[in-house]
């Protein structure tokens, strides 16, 4: 779990400190068309879907987009595609008071063990396949708002893209507008979003486009599609089941990279006040926050960077030492079995597994800037009736005592030995004299 770097002397310092500066300094005051969005906005009548694609490993938030105003709480409800009205289970507690740290999320974990709701928004964190499917916001009495036609799709190439000329980028970008499969019901395609900005700054970075499928038909199932609506994502529920399954056709979602470099420019500077209360409390601006972190060795570990969103340019530092996805995946298809440590298509760093000597400082970037500084301790876990003498390392360690403690032993020999040469020295020279 991150536990960021705080002290609660100094956190009492700064809310005096935000009184004494008043109100004017940090509050915010909404303007009156803008006091409840949820009154000026009426849920449908009649429930459709909208349709929603996302690259597998990122953190998915789907907000509730409208519900009554008495309702202080919201229900989220989940079912799989293909599935009937019966198999909708909630992920709530009926309550709405489920809330999920971000930080202890297992890798690999369930659905109910990975989402979060915040603000009536639900959080899905490091979102799987598996996960695709039917999310409605509504209440514990069953009374359904808001819909949405999720779909989670996995990346299965990774392209290393190397700098081009003016006109086979003009070239390879028409050819990326092509349709890949063209059948008479449908036409699959693959829609690229627009290249993120360099992940760093100040050094070699790494820039990430990636392209989710599509199909274009005329004939999309009515409940999932709005007026003229006549394109939707590979793995939505509008997808018809005369189609085939377009998940497991040669089309899918893509990941590319390409080297950039950027330089450093200067960021939104503070106002005065805030600038002052900083050089109050002996604390630099422009220090980064700083996370701690203990993991269990030998198990998978996932790092995510604060405040990191799917749109968003993520890179990662092992001290000052970039971490590439182009270096780790060299001559590899996502396919295969991943690196030990990589960086996944989430934007995470994935241990696979965490070791002792992965222990250190990591940095992670947002946007091209350094946003987090992460210090990790690995530490050995034995399980109940494990003996120590079963951890591999454990006679490699054994022989390093041995060692230590025999090279110990001969220096304090030598030390004894010395000492008495010099008192022997001395005595017979005493007895000359």
């Amino acid at each position: 779990m991150l536990y960021p770097s705080s002290s609660p002397i100094l956190l009492l310092i700064l809310l005096l400190l935000l009184l004494l500066l008043g109100p004017g300094a940090w509050s915010y005051e909404a303007p009156e068309d803008k006091q409840d969005a949820f009154a000026r906005k009426a849920c449908p009548a009649f429930l459709t879907f909208t349709n929603a694609a996302f690259l597998a490993g990122v953190t998915v938030e789907v907000p509730c987009r409208c519900k009554p105003q008495q309702i202080q709480s919201v229900v989220w409800f989940f079912r799989k595609h293909l599935s009937g009205s019966k198999e909708t289970r909630a992920l709530t507690d009926h309550h709405g008071n489920r809330l999920l740290d971000p930080d202890s999320v297992p890798h690999g974990g369930g659905l109910r063990s990975r989402f979060s709701i915040r603000l009536f928004s639900l959080l899905i964190f490091r979102a799987e396949p598996a996960d695709s499917g039917i999310y409605i916001c509504g209440s514990v009495h069953r009374d359904f708002f808001y819909g949405y036609d999720l779909d989670i799709q996995e990346a299965r190439t990774l392209s290393f893209i190397r700098r081009l000329p003016s006109e086979s980028i003009s070239q390879k970008n028409e050819e990326r507008k092509r349709l890949v499969s063209t059948k008479p019901l449908y036409q699959v395609f693959t829609s690229f979003r627009p290249w993120s900005v360099c992940d760093r700054c100040g050094l070699p970075g790494e820039q990430v486009r990636v392209g989710l499928c599509y199909v274009h038909s005329h004939y999309l199932h009515v409940r999932f599609r709005r007026a003229n609506q006549t394109v939707t994502s590979c793995g939505s529920g509008a997808v018809l089941r005369a189609f085939g399954r377009l998940r497991q056709s040669s089309v899918g979602a893509k990941l590319e990279v390409k080297s950039c470099e950027a330089t450093c420019g200067d960021r939104a500077s503070q106002s005065t006040k805030i600038t002052a209360l900083m050089a109050f409390l002996g604390l630099n601006s422009a220090s980064l926050p700083v996370f701690y972190l203990k993991a269990p060795t030998d198990r998978t570990l996932t790092l995510g960077c604060p405040g990191a969103r799917p749109d968003m340019a993520v890179a990662w530092d092992r001290g000052f030492k970039p971490v590439y996805r182009s270096e780790r995946w060299a001559g590899r298809n996502l396919s295969d079995t991943p690196p030990r440590l990589h960086v996944d298509t989430g934007h995470n760093l994935v241990f696979q597994p965490a070791k002792t000597p992965d222990s250190g400082v990591y940095y992670c970037w947002l946007e091209g800037h350094r946003a987090a500084e992460i210090r990790l301790l690995v530490y050995v876990h034995l399980g109940r009736g494990q003996s120590v003498t079963l951890h591999p390392d454990f006679w490699e360690a054994m022989f390093f005592l041995l060692r230590s403690y025999v090279g110990m032993t001969a220096l304090f020999c030598l030390l004894l030995l010395f000492r008495a040469g010099v008192r022997h020295r001395d005595t017979r020279e005493t007895h000359d004299d």
